[in-house]
This record gives structure tokens, sequence and C-alpha cells, in this order.
């Protein structure tokens, strides 16, 4: 699941200046991305629709693997 989030993080901001930190936890899953400030406002997108899709994309993903995922955004210090 990371890779697809990698790979949907990549072609939305054309670039790889992110962390990606993934902890997982029985069937639970939580990824919080690290990224430089100007592209936070990129990945959340206009009233949090673009986190909401990223979100919605692997929520799927998880339920074919049987599990429960999360995703937050945070900016890089």
């Amino acid at each position: 699941m990371k890779e697809l989030l990698t790979f949907i993080l990549e072609g939305i901001t054309g670039k790889k200046d992110f962390k990606i930190e993934e902890t997982e936890e029985g069937g639970r899953v939580d990824y919080l991305i690290f990224a430089p400030e100007e592209m936070v406002g990129m990945i959340i997108g206009k009233n949090g629709k673009t986190i909401k899709a990223i979100r919605n994309l692997l929520k799927v993903r998880a339920t074919l693997e049987k599990k429960a995922v999360s995703v937050s955004v945070s900016p890089k210090t």
C-alpha cells in the first residue's frame, strides 16, 4: 500500500520531496506524510477533496487486504 501512496503523491506533486512514515498495529495501517509546506496544500486540495480521494483509494486497497487504513499530512520540519 505504501507503494500505491507514493505513486499517487508523485503524480499529484510531480516531486519526490516527501517522506511517508508507516506504522502497523493489529489490522490497522497508519500513514503519516511529511511534505514541504508548499506541497501540503496540493496534497490536501481545495476543501480537502484531494486527500479524501487518496484516502478512498487506499481504503479500497486496504479492504482487499482485510485491513484498516488512515492517512495524515504534516508539514516537514
